[in-house]
């Protein structure tokens, strides 16, 4: 039995390796044809999976990991704002039906659910209720709501014609961006920048924004809002006070140095221009 069984393993595996060995013509793919299609999968992500009634991203596959149907992601939907701009840009889609699920997404977004206008991490796709990410994440996410500005205010530039929908979008725009309340998480005017608020449970999640991560982008989002801004010193006392932003050694030193001279540049420039676009 045993020399049988042996025999029937040879076999199949000298069959297979007969089959795998013979050489796989491929397509041939250059660099900017890899890249191209890489970012046009992109785009198709969250263009076609978009949830169907706010237009809003989804949270990755939602049924696979159990979310259900409806949660969609602010932050997220930001990256899928971005994607949508480029779409547009390459002519993957024309800029109107762009510019048609821009309005769809802004007008969903007015009617969501919003703490001093930050929104939360995620919304329900249909109702636009608040999903809890987490018991006590339940309600703003301060740096969510900076990923879905960036995608905002980059739509409220690209979308610029003169034509009564391209208006109509931008003001929408500007009417979410000056209902955002980014000094409200400095809890109470501390010089300190506070990731989550919770309606229930208040600033329990007691989550510092400090460097360095992917949080500098809400830095410079609430230094630059028009009604609600945070001073530098919550930057300075707060980001900049980050460990890895003060410890010893020639590498972070290196780091530190990159990280503060980028954070400066920043304020310095990036900011007063922001602050300075015009609001159509």
């Amino acid at each position: 039995m045993f020399k049988y069984a042996l025999s029937i393993f040879v076999l199949t595996f000298n069959s297979f390796q007969a089959i795998y060995s013979q050489p796989v013509p491929s397509p041939t793919m250059y660099d900017d044809d890899l890249l191209e299609k890489v970012q046009k999968q992109t785009f198709n992500y969250f263009w076609d999976f978009a949830h169907p009634v706010s237009g809003l991203a989804r949270e990755r596959s939602n049924t696979t990991f159990g979310y259900g149907d409806e949660v969609t992601t602010t932050g997220g939907s930001g990256f899928g704002i971005m994607a949508m701009i480029t779409g547009a840009e390459r002519k993957w889609v024309t800029r109107e039906a762009a510019r048609d699920r821009m309005l769809k997404i802004v007008n969903f977004l007015l009617k969501a659910v919003r703490y001093h206008g930050i929104f939360p991490h995620w919304l329900n796709g249909e109702t636009g209720k608040t999903i809890p990410f987490s018991q006590k994440d339940d309600g703003a996410d301060l740096v969510e709501t900076s990923f879905l500005f960036q995608g905002l205010l980059t739509a409220r530039q690209y979308f610029n014609l003169d034509t009564p929908r391209e208006k109509e979008l931008r003001n929408l725009i500007n009417s979410l961006w000056k209902d955002a309340e980014w000094n409200w998480h400095t809890r109470g005017g501390l010089d300190l920048l506070y990731w989550h608020w919770s309606p229930n449970y208040g600033w329990s999640m007691n989550f510092e924004l400090r460097g360095w991560n992917e949080c500098l982008i809400t830095y410079i989002l609430a230094a630059s809002s028009p009604d609600y801004s945070i001073p530098a010193s919550v930057y300075h006392k707060c980001w900049a006070e980050a460990i890895i932003l003060k410890m010893d050694g020639p590498i972070t030193a290196l780091i530190s140095h990159l990280v503060l001279t980028t954070a400066g540049l920043c304020f310095s420039r990036i900011i007063p221009s922001l602050a300075s676009i015009h609001m159509v």
